[in-house]
């Protein structure tokens, strides 16, 4: 199921540019409402400052002639001639196009100006009722489907309307919110172009890795990236790349040596079984002879049979342990029996084993275990000196338990070749191939710490000391 929903998903391209998108988007409606409502809002303040100057005006001039002459004050102010006479209103007519609506308490219309604004308001025009919705308050209304600000003023014999056409600005507004939605729509569509031409010239690096993948065979294991041509972001994947080549590339020729190496350890001891028998069936002989020659055959069908016991034993270990092979062991009963099994072929070369530090128990399977350490003392003693001691030494922690078998070389021995002794096959001592065995003593104990969660390392004191180091799980 996971997998079917991972199939569904979009490419990395796509959802890189989409989650742009959006985002840029986004912005963009923030910034076109945010543009909008400024533009929008400069535009009002300007209304409102002069439809406010004009009504001051209004009121002054209303003061000035009352107090001249009350009886004849709202007559002159009603006459369009003399308002336009005025200094104060004709400069706001004449810069702002104002209009202006006069109507006594019962809203008969007295006066308006200019003169033709009267045809302009229509039958349904009160400006009592627009005086008790918006008193003394700035409102925007519609005349003759035009958009006017205006304010309506009240003194004791009438009503006085003032009004300011706002229809360029609501012509503007209209004109400049297409242009910034054009404008920003190019903006948008340029960011996400881009953008997504970044992120592919950004992902073009992963194509090349992509494209070496898929040429990835055996005959091309030695080929890299070059780290410096990448991306800072992408050289720890390019890095991890080549490491992985490098790994693909050393398993590989191993399992390719190893492979040979199996093969002629199985075609030897066929030939000399074919051999041997051709030999015997080309005449006629004794008893003894035929004992003798089965004896031999013996021997290497048991050669045999120990190799693929060994191949079998690797390959159980690789598999790993279940838990219900996982038993306490004590180590050192287990160490003891097997040196005491031992102790008779080390006599024969006065090799002595010394045991010391804390044994406790070990988590795993006690064969694999037993199969483990006996490894290690038979190469303990196959490789040690004569007249030297063999010295094991244990530490263990409530996690982890650490035991060193340390011996003492005839010869000098150098960590790069003692690094080898891992390697299936590989024989340190190649003049006497017989004595060496197969060459897989340290591999099956390498197999079986892997199986137990563990470790093995050899290490190299002063050229003539051979130290084997065994890392296991411990229950202390």
């Amino acid at each position: 199921m996971t997998y079917k929903a991972d199939n569904r998903r979009l490419p990395l391209l796509w959802r890189t540019i989409f989650l742009l998108t959006t985002f840029v988007v986004l912005s963009q409606i923030v910034i076109y409402i945010w543009v909008g409502h400024s533009v929008k809002g400069h535009f009002e303040e300007m209304d409102a400052e002069i439809i406010t100057h004009a009504a001051f005006n209004w009121r002054q001039r209303l003061s000035d002639l009352e107090a001249q002459n009350p009886d004849t004050a709202l007559t002159e102010l009603s006459d369009p001639y003399k308002v336009n006479k005025d200094k104060h209103l004709h400069s706001s007519a004449l810069d702002y196009d104002l209009k202006t609506v006069i109507t006594d308490k019962q809203g008969q219309l007295l006066s308006t100006t200019p003169s033709s604004f009267a045809h302009e308001l229509g039958d349904d025009f009160n400006l009592i009722t627009l005086w008790q919705n918006n008193a003394q308050q700035q409102f925007v209304t519609h005349i003759n489907d035009r958009h006017y600000r205006a304010i309506v003023i009240e003194n004791e014999q009438a009503l006085s309307l003032i009004a300011l056409p706002i229809d360029v600005h609501h012509q503007y507004l209209v004109q400049f919110n297409r242009q910034l939605s054009l404008i920003l729509f190019v903006i948008t569509l340029l960011l996400v172009s881009i953008a997504a031409l970044s992120v592919y010239w950004g992902f073009a690096p992963l194509a090349t890795i992509v494209q070496k993948m898929k040429g990835i065979n055996p005959e091309r294991l030695d080929e890299r990236l070059t780290v410096s041509d990448m991306p800072l972001e992408l050289r720890p994947l390019a890095q991890s790349y080549n490491l992985m080549l490098a790994k693909l590339e050393s398993n590989f020729d191993s399992l390719s040596r190893f492979s040979d190496n199996i093969a002629h350890e199985l075609r030897t001891p066929l030939a000399t079984l074919t051999t041997q028998t051709q030999v015997m069936l080309s005449k006629p002989r004794s008893l003894e002879e035929y004992t003798e020659q089965l004896h031999h055959q013996h021997d290497t069908l048991a050669q045999l049979s120990s190799l693929i016991n060994n191949m079998l034993l690797l390959a159980k270990t690789q598999k790993g342990l279940s838990d219900s092979q996982r038993q306490p062991v004590d180590s050192e009963v287990l160490l003891t029996k097997l040196i005491d099994y031992f102790e008779l072929i080390a006599e024969e070369r006065d090799i002595s084993f010394e045991k010391s530090g804390v044994f406790g128990l070990l988590l795993g399977d006690n064969s694999l275990l037993q199969r483990l350490f006996a490894n290690l003392l038979s190469n303990a003693i196959y490789y040690a000196a004569s007249n030297s001691v063999i010295e094991i030494q244990s530490v263990t922690t409530s996690k982890m338990a650490t035991i060193t078998i340390t011996n003492q070389l005839p010869e000098p021995l150098a960590q790069k070749e003692a690094d080898k002794l891992f390697e299936r096959f590989y024989r340190y001592d190649k003049a006497d191939q017989h004595q060496a065995g197969a060459g897989l003593g340290l591999s099956i104990v390498q197999a079986i710490a892997k199986a137990h969660s563990g470790t093995v390392s050899i290490r190299i004191k002063d050229e003539y000391y051979f130290e084997v180091t065994v890392e296991l799980p411990s229950l202390r």
